[in-house]
């Protein structure tokens, strides 16, 4: 008979989730994830099958608690505005009392850009092309700029908000809120 398990797989992930935020991937061992999600390797490898999976599942973790800031870009109607807001939302939370430094996403994205792990690539494509029509989609309302135009802007955005993620993780939040003004002087 299958024993019933001791721990909520959400709290555990949650554990995990921020062990892998502070230390990335490769520095997080299992003992280390062992110790922070209170769970033993048996259980973390019948639960989530590898450090791979419990990693996946901790970016879903990740994902879910940041989607709040994208619904509320997705929802918004001020165009260039919102995309400027967004930008003030997703580095909030970098200014807090924890441990964590950064955006989750980016950091991985980072760690993971030259790696062989087409699992976990996949998952940082998906969420950066997400976050790239949603930029289109608000640059359309306030533009009449041509397809192509947009795509530029919409990539230079990306890629300003891959920057001011690991900005974050040393600079001011003083510096970081100059940097967005100045950002969106440009548009």
């Amino acid at each position: 008979m299958a024993r019933t398990k001791e721990y909520k797989e959400e709290e555990v992930i949650e554990k995990a989730m921020l062990l892998f935020w502070r230390n990335g991937y490769q520095g997080t061992s299992m003992q280390m994830l062992e110790r922070e999600m209170g769970i033993n390797k048996f259980s973390i490898y019948a639960s989530f099958g590898s450090k791979q999976g419990v990693f996946l599942e901790s970016l879903q973790c990740y994902k879910s608690k940041v989607n709040s800031v994208l619904e509320k870009l997705k929802k918004a109607s001020n165009g260039i505005a919102d995309i400027k807001q967004f930008f003030y939302d997703s580095v909030s939370a970098n200014y807090t009392e924890d441990e964590q430094k950064g955006c989750f996403v980016t950091n991985t994205y980072n760690e993971f850009s030259e790696s062989e792990d087409e699992l976990i690539k996949e998952q940082m494509r998906a969420f950066m092309a997400n976050l790239k029509l949603i930029f289109i989609e608000k640059l359309r309302s306030n533009a009449t700029k041509s397809d192509a135009e947009l795509l530029k802007y919409a990539d230079f955005l990306l890629l300003a908000k891959h920057g001011l993620a690991a900005a974050s993780r040393v600079n001011s939040r003083e510096e970081i809120e100059n940097y967005i003004e100045m950002l969106f002087t440009k548009f």
